[in-house]
Order: structure tokens, then C-alpha cells, then sequence
């Protein structure tokens, strides 16, 4: 299969077969598996101190008082503490740090699910679901020449992703709703749409051009994972691609 390679004109200067990897199965399943399997690993482990609720010399009065047995605070009022039904005492079940909270994939499956996410971002109908806006006449895989990889500012990559018919996603991606329920009092008030993704075989620069679009990750094509591909378990993202990046796939996965 051909596809054509675009130039940062928009222009057609070549074409180029189209790597075996783009044919693969889609397999949502273990797309998610491996998404939740990374964000897994970024997970800290948390737990209370050992002691929380028990730094106290809270002894019970005994039987025949016409009060609960539980311990008491030796001055004050005498109130409850240490058991978990009292103010300040312990918890019942609380976290635990040895709490294995990581999910584990195996490594084919991980590949697998990598090489499904790369074909459903060459898939139209997918691209659209996930609400990517783009022009009509845009051909998926998206291709452009490797003079991509070394551009430095902002404004000359506002002019390609223009040129190629991508900047409307982009425009989408500035929009933030304030997030529901008590995550937004958690430190992620804002949540914020996913735009294009930039795949180079080399960062000549484009990481300090196109980092301050919104929504635009930029990665090398060694350093991809299924989470970039499909933010939330979600594949289909719209992405773009150079030509050197798409031949090192050849590589990474057998040519065609």
C-alpha cells in the first residue's frame, strides 16, 4: 500500500509504502491493559503512619462503671480514644504501602497493544469518534517530510499544521471545563482535550516549535508508547508523522 508524502507546503513530493504495522488487528482490550499498566507505574505508594491514632496512654476503667469499656483519655473529659470508633483514634483498614497497586502485561501483549493503537491512528472512522476536527480531503496516515523535525518556532508551525489542515483540532484543544466532583479540589481543577501527536525520529528542534500549542505532544518514534497514542484508553488520536520516523517502524516491527 502507497501513501503519499507531504511537503511543509502542503504539496505532494513522494510517495512511500506504507509499513506492515498500520494492518494490525484493533485490539481496545489490550490497548486499555497497557495504558492502565503505565499509568500504574506512576502511581506512589501511600499509606498512614503506623502509629497514627495510637500516641496516646488511653487505658479502659473496666466492668461495673455503667460505661463502655473502651480506653480513655486519663484527664479531660475522659472521652474515647485509641479504638477506631472514637475522635483521633486509629483507622479499622487503612491503606497499606505493601499494597501491590501496579498492573503487570506481558511483553508481547504490550507490543501488541502498541501496534493496534499505531494502526487505529491510521484508521479515519476512529480518528473522528475520538473528535478530532480536521479538513475532509486530510489522508490518514498523515506524512510529512523530515524538514519538519527541525523547526524551531512557534509561528512556523502554526503555519504548517494550517497548511496541512490540522490547526482547527488544535483551536479545540484551548477550550478547559472545570473538571466534576472532588477531583478538581485534588490539584486537577481543569480538564483539557488531547490534539495532535507529533512522531519524529529525531528532535532537531520541534520539541521548542510546537510545544506551546495546546493539546500537541511531540515524542520520538523509539520513546512511543500506547499512552500517547490513546490518552485515557481512547485510540484513534490524530497523528503526525515524518518520513524517517515511519521508516524506523520497519524496524521496530518488520517491514512489509
Amino acid at each position: 500500500m502507497k501513501c503519499n508524502v507531504y511537503s511543509l507546503d502542503g504539496k505532494v513530493s513522494g510517495t512511500m509504502d506504507v509499513p506492515k504495522v498500520f494492518s494490525t488487528e484493533f485490539r481496545p482490550d489490550l490497548i486499555r491493559r497497557s495504558v492502565l499498566s503505565t499509568m500504574s507505574l506512576r502511581t506512589q505508594s501511600y499509606g498512614p503512619d503506623p502509629l497514627s491514632g495510637k500516641k496516646t496512654s488511653a487505658e479502659s476503667l473496666g466492668k461495673n462503671r455503667g460505661i463502655a469499656r473502651l480506653p480513655r483519655m486519663k484527664s479531660g473529659p475522659r472521652r474515647g480514644a485509641f479504638v477506631p470508633q472514637t475522635v483521633g483514634g486509629r483507622r479499622a483498614h487503612p491503606p497499606k504501602v505493601e499494597k501491590i497497586i501496579r498492573e503487570k502485561i506481558n511483553k508481547k501483549e504490550k507490543r501488541l497493544a502498541l501496534m493496534s493503537a499505531i494502526a487505529a491512528s491510521a484508521n479515519l472512522e476512529k480518528v473522528k469518534e475520538r473528535g478530532h476536527k480536521f479538513e475532509n480531503a486530510l489522508a490518514l496516515p498523515l506524512i510529512v517530510e523530515d524538514d519538519l523535525e527541525t523547526i524551531k518556532k512557534t509561528k512556523e508551525t502554526r503555519e504548517v499544521f494550517k497548511i496541512l489542515g490540522i490547526w482547527e483540532d488544535i483551536l479545540r484543544a484551548r477550550e478547559k471545563k472545570i473538571r466534576a466532583g472532588k477531583g478538581k479540589a485534588r490539584g486537577r481543577r481543569y480538564k483539557r482535550k488531547k490534539g495532535p501527536l507529533v512522531i519524529v525520529s529525531k528532535n532537531q528542534g520541534i520539541y521548542m516549535g510546537a510545544r506551546n500549542h495546546p493539546g500537541v505532544d511531540i515524542v520520538e518514534v523509539e520513546k512511543l508508547s500506547t499512552e500517547h497514542l490513546a490518552p485515557g484508553s481512547e485510540a484513534g488520536r490524530l497523528v503526525i508523522w515524518t518520513r524517517s520516523a515511519v521508516e524506523m517502524l520497519d524496524k521496530m516491527f518488520g517491514g512489509n
